[in-house]
């Protein structure tokens, strides 16, 4: 017969009835059994859980201002402990006197007339800062403040000595809305209007990305458009997929702008990939998007710029010292290659008046 047959018997038994006729110490003896046996079981409750190390008897029930108050009496029947180093009242050590600062004697013996001392003595802080912008004092005050009271005789610095510390208070310039019409210009990009040249799109918060899509599709055929500005317009890296397809067939595109936009790292190098398959973008920037691009983004950046000889100004502020080093030495090449070729006769590119009209 095996082990699990031969528990079969003890299915049917009733604990409640085997326990009910424990005595008290055949319990206390199978306490301390389950304890022994499984002290951390944290199934058990805990007063089956440790051994029972009281023998007391109950004091009744539980009262909280009678405990609290054999606490305060045992807490005033201590003793405390004494101090190490018994206080005296004697003070130690010497007693701080200030330092008093040296007096000019040169400014000591400087007298004025009796006229000028009379009028200082009567002057206030304003007339004072304004007498110390003529005496060319202008550390006192702003340089708004020093130019106004030397130029006129009236006093300028109403607020005294108290304007130190207050900047010039510019007036706040509004930004100026963009006016272009985005669908009217999308049908002359589309019709290849030969008087558009250049297209700005900045600021333009609502614009659908399948319109951003469209322009770049519709600039694949366009033979006119030379600049191309999306600054401020929501872009994503799809929007910037379809300028990089757009990069790669176009031959007249000079300026391409996409800063302060939504596109990430992967949507950046789609952009740089498609400069090995354009030689007439001159500038490119990309600067201020929602998320930094990062070392790794900027190295693979740095490597693709050093391999493109077309492009001429590249907006980018690099976070990291190699990167910016290698593309700032790939734009000087550049640039050092269109002063020869300027030089040497016309450049295929573009021309060197353009480039400053970009």
């Amino acid at each position: 017969m095996s082990y699990r047959q031969g528990l079969e018997k003890y299915r049917d038994l009733d604990e409640d009835q085997i326990l009910g006729a424990l005595t008290e110490e055949e319990i206390k003896m199978l306490e301390d059994e389950l304890v022994d046996l499984d002290p951390d079981n944290a199934i058990l409750p805990a007063g089956m859980r440790q051994k029972d190390q009281t023998k007391k008897t109950p004091t009744g029930p539980f009262n909280r201002d009678v405990l609290l108050a054999h606490l305060e009496q045992q807490a005033n029947a201590t003793k405390d402990r004494d101090d190490l180093v018994p206080f005296t009242g004697e003070k130690r050590g010497k007693i701080w006197v200030p330092k008093q600062k040296a007096i000019d004697p040169v400014l000591e013996s400087v007298t004025l007339e009796p006229e000028l001392e009379e009028a200082l003595a009567n002057a206030s802080d304003a007339e004072l800062c304004d007498i110390a912008a003529i005496l060319g004092m202008h550390t006192l005050m702003s340089n708004q403040q020093y130019y106004e009271a030397r130029g006129t005789t009236t006093i300028v610095n109403k607020e005294g000595l108290d304007s130190i510390i207050k900047p010039t208070q510019y007036k706040p310039v509004p930004d100026e809305p963009n006016s272009t019409n985005v669908e009217e210009t999308l049908e002359r990009v589309k019709n290849n209007d030969p008087e558009l040249e250049e297209i700005n799109l900045n600021n333009i918060k609502d614009i659908p990305v399948p319109i951003l899509k469209a322009y770049a599709e519709a600039l694949k055929n366009n033979t006119y458009v030379k600049k191309f500005s999306i600054v401020g317009t929501r872009s994503n890296d799809p929007v910037a997929f379809a300028l990089a397809e757009m990069l790669k067939v176009n031959n007249v595109m000079k300026s391409l702008n996409v800063e302060s936009n939504f596109i990430t790292g992967s949507g950046i190098l789609a952009l740089i990939e498609a400069l090995q398959y354009n030689t007439t973008l001159i500038e490119l920037k990309i600067d201020n998007q929602c998320q930094l691009l990062g070392n790794k983004v900027e190295m693979e950046i740095a490597s693709m710029l050093e391999k493109n000889t077309s492009l001429l100004k590249f907006g980018y502020n690099f976070t990291q010292q190699g990167p910016r080093l290698r593309a700032s030495n790939a734009m000087m090449n550049n640039n050092d290659l269109a002063r020869i070729h300027r030089c040497d006769g016309p450049w295929h590119y573009t021309s060197a008046l353009e480039l400053e009209d970009v």
